[in-house]
């Protein structure tokens, strides 16, 4: 195996966005426009600004701490990064509190495993 492939020049960025069940489906339909092969959806619970909500059940009001949210993670090639967070940004966001967030972390090696390439091949 080869050691990473940013030595080379040939850096990768992994990108991880937190947004909002509902739209899973546009940020997924933005991602192929755009040309992304391939990314990893997770049900996620969590809290950020909105520190959950309180809610009705039969009568009684309880309070949600932590919120349904869908984790979308990315990699792709860091001159890709800046178009994939463009278009999870535009295919998410509602305008209101809670739309989520997106992180981009410098990514130092990948490997496909059934092929063995490492680096931006195996993306």
């Amino acid at each position: 195996m080869r050691i990473c492939d940013i030595k080379k020049g040939k850096k990768m960025k992994y990108i991880v966005a937190i947004i909002q069940p509902g739209k899973v489906e546009a940020v997924y339909n933005a991602l192929l426009e755009i040309g992304v092969s391939g990314l990893t959806t997770s049900e996620v619970h969590g809290y950020g600004r909105q520190k959950g909500k309180t809610e009705m059940y039969r009568g009684a009001e309880y309070v949600v701490n932590f919120i349904p949210k869908m984790k979308i993670e990315v990699a792709v090639n860091s001159k890709m990064a800046g178009q994939v967070v463009a278009a999870i940004k535009s295919a998410s966001e509602s305008g209101k509190i809670g739309d989520g967030k997106v992180f981009t972390l410098d990514l130092a090696d990948a490997m496909r495993i059934r092929t063995g390439e490492t680096g931006a091949e195996a993306l």
